[in-house]
């Protein structure tokens, strides 16, 4: 499950209906954090539920000062799935909506942002993106790195040809028992053997 700027959830009620992992809205930019990130936070982790946060990324923001942000908000806390870098075009931002970069600045600013992320949480970050911005910007050169791939439409492999995935959202119109309204719904990889052993070995000690 993805989710940010939302109402309350009730995430025992999400827990006993299936839902075992969330990536929860942390940041975006330099200085924006999601109203509801700490309760939301605390909420998935009492409910035992395996959660990480993403950072959505601004283009008109240096790295540095966004992967900071990124860190004075987000504990390190044991069993935290790994830190997720949200790129995709932002259509909606007063000041960066029509700041999109060469394709080699965008690899550059984000190598910048995953390296100090990496280095303070010891978790190699996984990285979130969308059809049109991965093949615009040739994300496939990033190496080494578990992606999540949006895509409501089509097949991961069909919109992304030849790209390895761990996540994928195949929607944005969920349903979830603890949740008012739509969610984003995520589903991993593999068999659930594949799951605990992602987990033993991509969780924070």
């Amino acid at each position: 499950m993805r989710r940010g700027f939302k109402k309350s959830i009730n995430w025992n009620t999400a827990r006993r209906n299936g839902v075992n992992f969330a990536f929860l809205k942390a940041t975006e930019g330099g200085d924006l954090l999601d109203p509801s990130f700490k309760s939301h936070w605390r909420g998935a982790g009492r409910a035992g539920m395996y959660r990480g946060a993403y950072h959505f990324y601004y283009f008109c923001t240096a790295p540095e000062v966004q992967a900071a942000w990124f860190i004075r908000n987000v504990p390190r806390s044991a069993g935290a799935l790994p830190p997720v870098l949200d790129m995709e075009w932002n259509p909606f931002s007063p000041t960066c909506a029509h700041v999109r970069p060469p394709a080699a600045e965008v690899r550059a600013q984000m190598r910048k942002w995953l390296r100090i992320v990496e280095a303070h949480y010891g978790q190699r970050p996984i990285i979130y993106t969308t059809p049109k911005f991965f093949s615009e910007n040739g994300l496939g050169l990033f190496q080494g790195y578990d992606f999540w791939l949006r895509t409501t439409a089509k097949t991961p492999a069909e919109a992304y040809p030849g790209q390895n995935w761990t996540f994928w959202q195949y929607t944005a119109t969920g349903s979830v028992p603890g949740i008012v309204g739509e969610v984003d719904l995520n589903a991993f990889g593999g068999s659930a053997a594949a799951w605990d052993a992602w987990v033993a070995r991509r969780a924070a000690p």
